[in-house]
């Protein structure tokens, strides 16, 4: 009996991994990748649609380990919801976002919290797994860790700043680490050392900057660097790993990088604006627009940051997506202690980063694809279901164009905001084709809404060992 069609075969295309580069065919059925076939007998396999990716790559679509959706801090809720969230992210080549499960007050229930993003997400495009979130010593940690671990979480965030909203003590810290280390779980920590932070504020209102102009020194560098080491402290107290979210300074990185020789399962994260962009947004026509926490530092912090990813010292990209407006930005670009912090930029993330690193030459197509995709799948308990091309994995596939340049446009993204970071840059490397769970969703550089099929993904217990060293 004649073997039913394939639903898609790509063909002609460079396939990449976080390991190896080459020329494949990658046949597609029910969702999934089914096989991976030489260029020579891609002709031989019965297809219902056939995608030419002559002169592309194909990758593993972006998973995005750190992403807000409709996130509430303060008197600001973002613009997106779960629809608008995960159509951006599909336009940009990324196929699953991690989002956060926050208790909407200090204290709250993060289970209570879990059950509300998970009503919301049901409204997503692409698939979907979430962060718990701990605010307060005031509960069970043991005992919450492993009911969240039980529905499938096993990352949970930590803040050391906000006072009064999110942060919570290093015994917390440690409580919350140990009970993840018992369950594969891992600890994702927000690292800004508070008292440092509040000192810089106090003296930025005192000296008049404490506007968005002057937002860069209200956070210093060694506020993040103190705080990377305080944690990293109780990581290797508890035996415990941890990853730490949007790193801004080559000497965080360098702290996380030598704990990792010491044998401490210790994770960095950044985004695309610490990599790219710099503190002269501040003395632009609208420092509002860059307002964010960690802040963005210097030229010359932003360059070394960027020879550390090179280097390989990074280990995964989020977006940090928060996608305010203007308007809400501008309401309180008096005071950045009470302006909503953080930038829009789902859509953006794959081409900003290989544009800086790939497009330029200065990096391996192979160790975009682990930053962008395989690494975040890893660390949040997704892989091999995320993150690769191989049989058995979700037919989640972005390809890429590497030659194809685009001017950034807020009225050409699909971002619910009137703005973008990135607004007028030239950037080279664009995903033009865009299949997610077997269903192609970019068509040829258009956007087809799948309506809201997007899954919950569970996460299976975290391996210590999850990205290798550098050494």
């Amino acid at each position: 009996m004649e073997a039913a069609p394939f639903d898609i075969v790509i063909e002609r295309g460079t396939v990449v991994t976080d390991g190896s580069s080459r020329d494949a065919a990658v046949a597609i059925r029910g969702g999934r990748i089914e096989a991976l076939v030489d260029p020579g007998e891609a002709t031989q396999l019965a297809a219902a649609r056939r995608i030419d990716a002559s002169g592309r790559l194909v990758m593993p679509g972006g998973v995005d380990p750190h992403c807000h959706v409709g996130i509430a801090v303060g008197a600001y809720t973002t613009l997106d919801d779960y629809a608008s969230a995960s159509l951006a992210a599909l336009a940009g080549g990324t196929t699953t976002i991690v989002d956060f499960a926050i208790p909407a007050t200090q204290g709250g229930d993060p289970l209570a919290a879990l059950d509300e993003r998970l009503a919301l997400a049901a409204q997503s495009r692409c698939d979907y797994a979430q962060h718990g979130c701990i605010t307060s010593a005031g509960i069970d940690v043991a005992a919450t860790v492993r009911a969240l671990a039980e529905r499938g979480l096993r990352t949970i965030k930590l803040f050391t700043t906000y006072r009064g909203i999110l942060m919570v003590e290093t015994d917390t810290i440690e409580a919350v680490m140990t009970a993840l280390r018992d369950v594969g779980g891992l600890a994702y920590v927000h690292a800004e050392a508070n008292d440092l932070v509040e000192a810089a504020q106090r003296e930025a209102d005192a000296a008049g900057r404490i506007d968005a102009g002057g937002h860069a020194g209200t956070r210093p560098e060694d506020a993040e660097e103190r705080a990377v080491a305080d944690v990293l402290a109780a990581a290797e107290r508890t035996g415990a790993p941890v990853y730490f979210v949007h790193q801004s300074t080559p000497g965080a990185i360098e702290l996380v990088t030598r704990a990792r020789r010491r044998g401490v399962a210790a994770f960095t994260e950044s985004c695309p604006h610490y990599l790219t962009l710099d503190d002269g947004r501040y003395r632009g026509e609208h420092p509002e627009r860059y307002v964010c926490c960690p802040p963005l530092r210097s030229r010359a912090t932003v360059d070394a940051l960027a020879d550390r990813a090179v280097q390989g010292l990074v280990h995964a990209v989020g977006s940090d997506n928060c996608c305010y407006d203007t308007r809400q930005k501008t309401e309180r670009a008096d005071d950045v202690r009470e302006m909503p912090n953080g930038l829009p930029g789902v859509e953006t993330r794959l081409p900003i980063v290989f544009n800086r690193f790939v497009a330029s030459g200065r990096m391996a197509p192979e160790r975009f694809v682990a930053m962008v995709s395989t690494n975040p799948a890893r660390l949040n308990g997704l892989y091999p279901r995320k993150g690769t091309i191989s049989a058995g994995a979700d037919a989640d596939i972005a390809i890429l164009d590497p030659r194809e340049t685009r001017t950034v446009v807020i009225d050409n993204l699909h971002m619910p905001t009137d703005y973008t970071p990135y607004e007028g840059q030239s950037v080279t490397g664009w995903p033009t084709t865009v299949i997610s769970g077997g269903v192609v969703v970019v068509d040829e550089g258009r956007l087809l809404d799948p309506g809201p099929v997007g899954r919950f993904v569970p996460a299976s217990p975290i391996e210590a060992d999850a990205v290798p060293s550098e050494e």
